[in-house]
């Protein structure tokens, strides 16, 4: 397996260690104030499944960008001046919307709101699909691949450009730049 396959095994392995972390840590709190602590206890958030989710998921998000930070991704750089802490705030909060619609649909549209609903639309289906598109997101986004963020060389011998990614359509070189 070449280098790259390799980091970027390593990268999905550390990142779902850390997203795993964070998800115990969140789907623990959300079943604490949807479900409660005991059958017969009567839990905080009862009728507010969808708050219970973002407040729980929001304290796993805060876990998450600092498992993620120095940790899966601590070889590429930022790309934003705050650590990238705004792009990471934002793509964590617009891929929120794909478990929380999953948790909607099971209980407003099929009228589920048993913990084993509850977790399997939001904790299952949902995670799982903001998961690949944060890991996506993440890197091309919030922590590009130092390569990536390196100018362009102009070789003095040669003429042409190193260290820059240009594709030509036609299959030809392109032009070397003066």
């Amino acid at each position: 397996m070449g280098t790259r396959w390799h980091r970027l095994l390593a990268e999905v392995s550390k990142f779902l260690a850390v997203g795993g972390v964070a998800t115990l840590v969140s789907v623990f709190l959300f079943n604490l104030l949807v479900h409660g602590y005991t059958p017969s206890s009567q839990p905080l958030l009862a009728d507010h499944a969808i708050l219970a989710y973002v407040l729980a998921n929001t304290v796993g998000m805060m876990i998450s960008y600092r498992g993620t930070r120095s940790w899966a991704f601590r070889h590429r750089p930022p790309v934003h001046a705050d650590g990238g802490r705004s792009a990471y705030l934002g793509i964590n909060v617009a891929t929120m919307s794909l478990p929380v619609a999953c948790l909607w649909i099971s209980r407003h549209l099929l009228g589920l709101d048993d913990p084993v609903s509850d977790n399997l639309s939001a904790n299952v289906i949902g995670l799982f699909l903001g998961t690949v598109a944060r890991f996506y997101l993440f890197r091309r986004w919030v922590f590009r691949h130092p390569e990536a963020l390196r100018p362009p060389i102009l070789d003095a011998v040669s003429g042409r450009v190193r260290g820059a990614t240009t594709k030509s359509t036609s299959g030809q070189a392109p032009p070397p730049t003066a």
